[in-house]
């Protein structure tokens, strides 16, 4: 297993669904910066991020709807990290678990 090692001002973690996303931004102190879930459309995506947008890195564990969002990205000049979703659950393990929590962890992994 590969660990995603670089230093950025700001980190991403999403956590991912066909119909919403969960977005949490945490500044390089691991404050929490930004907390929104909001539907999944990349135009929603880029405007919630924008003030963001300069040294952030974006983390998703690999589920079936990644795609768009890695293209967007990619298109957007944004590093994005995809997560093997076995592991991103053996690092957070916790027993409290749903969408809020999972964008935090997400995030937390990328730093």
């Amino acid at each position: 297993m590969q660990f995603y090692t670089k230093n950025h001002k700001h980190y991403c973690g999403i956590d991912l669904h066909t119909k919403m996303m969960y977005v949490c931004i945490l500044n390089s102190s691991g404050e929490i910066v930004l907390y929104k879930n909001i539907p999944t459309n990349p135009t929603k995506f880029l405007k919630l991020i924008a003030r963001f947008q300069e040294g952030l890195v974006i983390g998703v564990e690999c589920m079936f709807s990644w795609y768009w969002l890695g293209d967007e990205c990619e298109h957007q000049k944004l590093t994005f990290i995809l997560g093997h979703a076995l592991y991103m659950k053996a690092i957070h393990g916790g027993k409290s678990k749903n969408d809020k929590i999972d964008s935090y962890h997400s995030s937390c992994q990328t730093i």
